[in-house]
Order: C-alpha cells, then structure tokens, then sequence
C-alpha cells in the first residue's frame, strides 16, 4: 500500500471545487467507479446521534479556470542556497518581461505561472544571469551572479479540481500539483515580508519574551483544502519560536542563565560543556557584523560554531604572512579595541572569525531546536485561547492574508469569499458507552466515566498487594518519619476504597537521597523485605522531590528492565496529606500496572467490539523522532489488546534510525502481541484454540499510514501465525488544524463549561474527503483552549467482509477514548494509540542512566544506541507497566 500525503503537505485530501453548498451530499453527482482512492471509498455517511450545526474555521474558494504552467528552477550551486535568497533572486528574475504577469514561487525548485513564458528560439527552458545588486559584497567589487535556468515541467488544466472534488477524478499527479500551486499562490504575498514555514507566516506585532534566548511570535495558518464538492481555505492561529534578536553577547547570557560576560572567556573556567549548549543554541543564526571591513549592508553571515579559546588568544597569519589575532586584528580594522577580548569568537560558515561582541543576531528567524521545557509551558499558554477568542482572532485575520490584494491570486484567478468564514457544517453528537465497574460500586454501570470517586465506583478488577516498600528519595528532615506513616495510612484507605486489597500495614520504609545509588537504595529496600516475608514486594512505592527526573529515570529503569518490579512514584510535595481523589487517581494508575482491569463496556457497548464469533485484537502504534537537529534514533511502538473486551493491553518497542517514519520492526512486534494474545485467550480467558484465534484485526496508526503493512500482515506475521484475520488500518492525525466551534457557547445543548463543543462530537460531511472514508472526532471535553479534534482515515481494508459502517468505525473510535485506564474522563484519542505514545516517549527508560546520553548528538549517533537499547523485564510482558505519572 503506497504512503499517503501528509496532511499538512501540499497534496491536501480532497473536495469540491467552484462554490456554495454545504457537502451534505444530496445532489452531488454519483461518484465514478472508475475513480481509484488511496484510502478506503467512503461506504456513505453516518447518521447516527443528535444532529447539530458547527462552525469550522474555513473559508470558501472557487476553483480558476485556468491553465497552470509549472516550471522548475534550478540553480547551479554547490549547495543549498537559503530560501530568502532563492525567493529574492526569483523576485528579481521576474522583472524581465516574458514573466508578467509574475508567477509563485515557493522558494525551492518550483514555479507557477498563469501564462507560458516564451522563451527565446521557442524551447522550454532558459538559462538567466541574476546578479544581486551589490548587497553581499564590498563596494569596489562587482555584485555576485547567480546563474538560474528556468525549464518547462507540466501544464495543467485546474478543470481537474472540478471532477476532482465532484468524485469524478482520482487523486493523481495533476490534482497533487494543481492543490500544490494554488498553495503557494495563496502565501506569495504574506511571506514575502514576514518569516514563514511550511505552511504559516508570523508577524511581529504579538510576541512574548520567554527566556532561554527565545520568543514566541504570533502566527497565521493556512491551507487549500479540497472538500466534498467545493474548495476551502482552512485559516487557523499558529506559533513560532524565535531567537531572540540583537547584540549576541546578551543573548547567550539568558541562554546559559549567567549575567557577567566574563563567565564566556574560557581563562574564567568555561567548560566544554557549557560552549556545546551555546554551540547547539547558536549553529545556523544569522547575524550581522560590525566591522571597518564590511559594507553597511553587507549580507549577513551565518554561525556555524564556537571557538574555543579567547579572541585574543586565537592566531591566524594574514595574507602578507605576519601573525596576529582576532582581538588585534578587529582593533585594528575598527580603530577601536574589543571590550571583552578574552571570550570566545563565532566561527561562521565562510570561514571567518568574528568576536561575539561585533555580533547582532537578526531579527525573525524561527529557531528549528528542541524545545526547552520552560518555554513548552510559555508556549502552550501563549497559544491557549478559549473558543470564542479564537474564533474572533481568526475572523479579524482574514486581512493578514492579503486576498483581495493578492497580484498572485488575482493573476490566477482564485476568488475568495472572505465573509464566508466561519462557515457552518452539519455535525452529529454521538452517544457515551455505558462503562461497568467493579462489585461494590454505588452503580455499577454508568453511562459516562464523570470523575472517578472511590466512594461511589470500584476497579472492574482491582488487585492484591500483599508485600511492599516505601523508598523516600528525600531527607528525612524535609518528609520526617511520621509523615511517612501517614501518607502509609492515607495510600492503603485509599486502595481498599477502590478495592485493592493492601495486605501488609506496615511495609518496609527507606531513606535515600539524589546522591546515592538509586538502584542500590531500590535494592536495599526489596531485599528487607524479601527477609521479612521470605518473598521479594509486590510494588515499591518511591517518594521523589521536586526536580527528580534523574531519580525518577532510574527508579523506571530499576523497576520496568532491571529487576522486573512495579513502581508507583510520587511527588513529596502532593502526597503528604493529600486527599481521597488524589489518591483514588493514584489508583486509576496503579492497578494496571499490577495486572488489574478499572473499568469495562457493558454487555451493550461491548457488543461493537466483543463478538464470540469474531475475536478482535485492537493495536495500536507510534513513531517518536528526536529534536530537531539532533542525529539521536527514533523510537517505534505498538501495543495491542489481549483481553476480549480490548481493555487490557501489552506493548512492544524497538529503536530505529532517525527519523524513520515506517516501523522498521512492526511484523516482530506484532507477531508477539498475536502470541501473547494467544495465550491469554488460552490461560486467563481459558478459551479453546478456536474459540481464541483472532478473525479481526484493528489497526490504529498515529499520524501517517505504513507503506509496508499490508505486506508485512498478510505474509510476514498472519501466514507465519497460520491465522486469516480480516484487518482494517485507520490512520489517527491530530496535526491538523481544523477546529469546531458551538453556535451558541451559552447553550448546554451545544457546549460545555469550556465554550468548547461537547465531547462526541463527529463530522464527516462538509470538510472531509470527496470519496474516502475519513470524518473528524471530538471525543473530549474542553478544559483550557479551543479542543482538537482528531482525524480518522481509513487506508486499508483487508477482505472485502471486514468492511465497517460509517456509524460502526464512527462509534468504535469514540468508545476507545473511553477506555484509557488512567484518565477519569474521555479522552483525544483511542486508548491503543495513546497507550502507543507513552511507550515511545518512556524510551530512555530502555536506557542504563549511567550509560548513554542522548541529549548528547554525536553519543545518540553510535551504535551503542543499539546495543544499549534493553528489553522489558520479562514480568511485566503481560501488565500495563507504562502507565505513568508522578503525581
């Protein structure tokens, strides 16, 4: 099965070009059985729950007619050359007049023209001489040429946008180029005066200071999306983290949290260490120079690295062979000396060494770098709103776009109708699952999860502790011994009142600190134990400090592939004295760890899933890739159900190259889920080989589809296996940025306490694919900002009888979100691909805390990477050990 376009690229997912109308459907015309799809064909449309209208955040488009010229560009250069530059030379090559009127370019290797360049002797292609006027170069030598050739590519009839979104044209390379061009038509104008990425431009006039040498600048999104029957722009609020612009010794300052510049100058003591993380912060930021020996003007330079000693003790010879320094050298050229000569200089990437003080970081450059949690924090509530707010700063954005203004949209012919946004769609509101819980619940089946009160619901299947220890990784006189019993007392009231039968009262209490050997301290107190009860414990309950990640790290390590324990932490600062709810959510947290169920779908919702005569396994998978700029490897996971009401799930990881998007080892790690399963069909389940051999197989995949999964399930895991399941693969996307908003936030009909639309939310008309089966699911209630909602595609159905209604695949996903074990309420996502995510980011876990570092590049690049990776402890390869929190 071949991958599909990401969503956010410029292949968007289909629609109806030209005008109105509301994608319901009635009247279109009948979709083309020649037609082929990259997903599944929508099998019709839902019509399951309260029907109810919604804002969506889009405008409407009428599709040109035209004829679209593509043609690429290709400049001659030895490397990459920065895309202002590129966009300049193009702006500047479209003077001459065979380019009128001028044509988008999206400032790498394409360019769209509403006319045919006639290019000279009537070939296709022509080589132009550019020069750049005399901006990166001194005023006594000429301005550098650029040679570019412009070549014919294609040309396209935008008519195919019209059979298109009307069903009657499959997607293929017109249409991908076609839904490419109006693209870039569409951001030519805003990102010719403002930083831009892939698909947003960002402007100055809203930004937050939030340290660490950066800012966050408010940024505005969109995107051609073909819909059924018509063409929308969907227009949404983004945001971009910048450097912080100006004089770069300041900056590198707040970056390494210092005030003094002294404390940059290596003869002060400036380790190693500290110059990588200002190298890392630093590489690929442009800035500008003052120097005697550079024009004002001159084109920026660009840092490439840091030395590591002293301007004035970095020597070099000049061209008339006598040797100087950087310190001497700059004092001489300027006529005045350097005010901090003894910290270290930039090295750029021409070569050239520049003290850090002549240095002036630019402004407006988006910082492509792993995210410092601090500023994740800033971020997210910089980019909260609630619905309301951001409905309105969306419809006052309209302007920043530029349409009616637009020479690119209006050379084309692309209309579009401004007043039409918010435009409203038809949407459903499906129903909750009944959920059952445990005996002794006040009732034992309720309609939603509300919040978990241990007083009124017990664990579906809670567990026994009959052995434990408490290790406190805190001083003694910070958390004192009667604290300790106390919050001994407050964690078994709080596990029997959810039915976990907590047999020992007086466990075993340790002592240890930061400054010991964590796993020798776990050691220690499992071992009296096992003296104690000629046994080793059950679970070790740890009691961290504030800032424990290092701790905690060796905690999970010690317990999830060391030892083979159960580990439940919290935070010394919560558990003392906490009450009844905190301690049931440690529960909600606890009990599947230890092999438990907290709660199941009735006989009802279970029906949808749990079907004697077709045992379904529901998996779920995920990719995790490292920060950007680092070489670290990527992390793959699926897990999948077990049980036959698919609550109880077991999970595999494995690492792999960076940036890998494929599961390099997902017929593997399949495989010996199926077994697995198997075998708790077979032992728990005390099913017969028949009875247990799975007929359906429900794949979730988070983010993009598996070009390699039909292959690998049919010959490489199900033929091994001697099983023939019927398999379906849906692709869950949370990246995208359409965002449903009530008509009316006052009414509770339409919302909840958050403004936001209530959870059940469905929609599969009006914004979705023309022909393939894919509708967007709001399964949660809001809590702060506008909720996402997440978008299902089904790719793959694997014989033709495992075919899903609308309202069955509809009402499967949302049930999902029921069933995550730690969460009191619905939540995003299906549990599987939840589950999925955690075990990705839980990935240096895998990892000896005392082996490799892989925050450090050049280290996550070797092969101790793979050799260091270590399996799960074999006991907790039936258990949700990966649910996780310190609370």
């Amino acid at each position: 099965m071949p991958p599909r376009p990401a969503q956010e690229g410029g292949s968007a997912r289909g629609g109806r070009g030209g005008g109105g109308g509301r994608g319901r459907g009635a009247g279109r015309p009948p979709r083309a059985a020649h037609v082929r799809t990259v997903g599944v064909r929508r099998p019709g449309f839902g019509t399951a729950g309260r029907k109810i209208n919604v804002f969506t955040n889009a405008v409407e488009a009428t599709i040109p007619d035209c004829i679209i010229y593509h043609y690429d560009t290709i400049l001659p250069e030895d490397k990459v050359l920065p895309i202002r530059l590129t966009m300049q030379l193009i702006k500047q090559l479209q003077v001459e007049p065979e380019f009128h009127p001028a044509g988008a370019y999206d400032g790498r290797k394409n360019l769209f023209m509403s006319h045919r360049i006639n290019f000279e002797g009537g070939t296709d292609s022509r080589e132009y001489n550019v020069a750049m006027n005399g901006n990166s170069q001194p005023r006594d030598k000429p301005p550098r040429v650029y040679k570019i050739r412009i070549a014919k590519a294609n040309e396209i009839n935008a008519e195919v946008l019209h059979r298109y979104v009307n069903g009657q044209q499959s997607q293929d390379e017109s249409v991908l180029t076609t839904l490419t061009a109006l693209n870039v038509v569409i951001r030519a104008t805003p990102i010719q005066n403002n930083p831009f990425n892939t698909r947003s431009f960002f402007t100055s006039t809203e930004i937050k200071e939030v340290g660490h040498g950066f800012q966050l600048w408010r940024g505005y999104f969109q995107s051609l999306r073909p819909s059924q029957g018509r063409l929308l722009i969907n227009i949404d609020l983004s945001t971009g983290m910048f450097h912080k612009p100006g004089p770069l010794i300041p900056v590198a300052l707040e970056v390494l949290g210092q005030n003094r510049p002294e404390s940059l100058s290596p003869s002060s003591g400036l380790p190693e260490r500290i110059i990588k993380v200002l190298e890392k912060y630093l590489r690929h930021v442009r800035v500008t120079v003052q120097s005697a020996a550079r024009e004002a003007g001159a084109r920026p330079l660009t840092i490439d690295s840091l030395t590591r000693v002293g301007a004035q003790d970095y020597r070099f010879t000049l061209r008339d062979n006598t040797e100087t320094n950087v310190a001497a050298y700059f004092q001489r050229m300027s006529n005045r000396p350097l005010q901090f000569p003894r910290i270290i200089c930039a090295k750029m990437t021409t070569g050239a060494i520049i003290p850090l003080e002549r240095c002036t970081i630019l402004p407006g450059q988006l910082a492509r770098k792993e995210v410092p949690p601090d500023v994740t924090r800033q971020m997210v509530e910089f980019s909260t709103k609630r619905p309301e707010e951001r409905l309105a700063s969306i419809k006052r954005s309209v302007g920043v776009f530029s349409y009616g203004q637009s020479e690119y949209v209006r050379n084309f012919g692309l209309a579009v109708n401004e007043q039409t946004l918010p435009i409203t769609i038809d949407a459903r509101q499906l129903a909750p699952p009944r959920l059952e819980y445990g005996q002794g619940s006040k009732e034992k089946v309720l309609s939603c999860l509300n919040c978990f009160r241990s007083r009124e619901k017990k664990l579906f299947t809670p567990q026994v502790v009959n052995r434990w220890a408490m290790v406190i990784f805190e001083s003694e006189n910070r958390f004192r011994t009667d604290v300790a019993l106390g919050v001994v007392r407050d964690f078994i009231a709080g596990c029997r009142s959810v039915g976990i039968d907590v047999r020992e009262t007086d466990p075993v209490i340790e002592y240890g600190s930061g400054q010991n050997d964590v796993k020798q301290v776990l050691r220690g107190a499992g071992g009296k134990c096992a003296q104690k009860h000629k046994k080793g414990p059950d679970m070790l309950l740890v009691i961290l400090p504030e800032g424990g990640n290092d701790i905690y790290r060796a905690v999970k390590h010690f317990g999830d592939i060391t030892q083979g324990v159960v580990t439940q932490c919290l935070k010394a600062g919560k558990c003392r004295g906490a009450r009844e709810q905190y301690w049931a959510n440690v529960c909600l947290k606890l009990n599947p760890k230890l092999g438990g169920i907290n709660v199941v779908p009735d006989a009802d919702a279970s029906k949808i899933l749990y079907d004697p005569q077709n045992p379904t396994i529901v998996f779920g998978a995920d990719v995790m890739h490292p920060a950007p700029g680092s070489d670290a490897p990527s992390f793959s996971a699926v897990v999948g159900s077990i049980d036959s009401r698919a609550v109880k799930y077991v999970p595999r990881i494995r690492v792999q190259r960076s940036r890998l998007e494929i599961i390099a080892n997902l017929g593997e790690m399949v495989k010996s889920i199926l077994e697995m399963y198997l075998s708790y069909q077979r032992d728990a389940e005390k099913k017969t080989p028949q009875q247990c051999t799975p007929k359906r197989l429900l794949f979730f995949r988070d983010g993009v589809s598996e070009g390699q999964f039909e292959e690998v399930m049919q010959k490489a895991v199900c033929r091994e296996l001697k099983i023939a399941p019927k398999i379906t693969f849906v692709v869950v996307g949370k990246r995208h940025h359409y965002r449903f908003f009530p008509k009316d936030s006052n009414s509770k009909q339409e919302a909840d306490r958050s403004g936001n639309c209530l959870a059940g939310t469905v929609v599969d008309r009006g914004i979705t694919h023309p022909l393939e089966f894919d509708f967007y699911l709001q399964s949660h209630g809001g809590l702060l900002g506008t909720s996402r909602s997440a978008h299902y595609s089904v790719y793959l159905i694997l014989f033709q009888d495992n075919k899903f209604s609308a309202d069955a695949m509809q009402n499967i996903c949302y049930y999902l979100c029921y069933y995550y074990a730690r969460a009191t309420r619905s939540v995003s996502i299906p549990a599987p691909v939840y589950y999925a995510d955690i075990v990705c980011s839980r990935a240096r876990i895998h990892y000896d805390p005392s082996g490799v570092d892989l925050s450090d590049t050049a280290s996550a690049a070797s092969t101790d990477l793979q050799s260091g990776f270590l399996p799960l402890n074999p006991y907790h390869l039936t258990k949700m050990y990966f649910m996780v929190s310190r609370i």
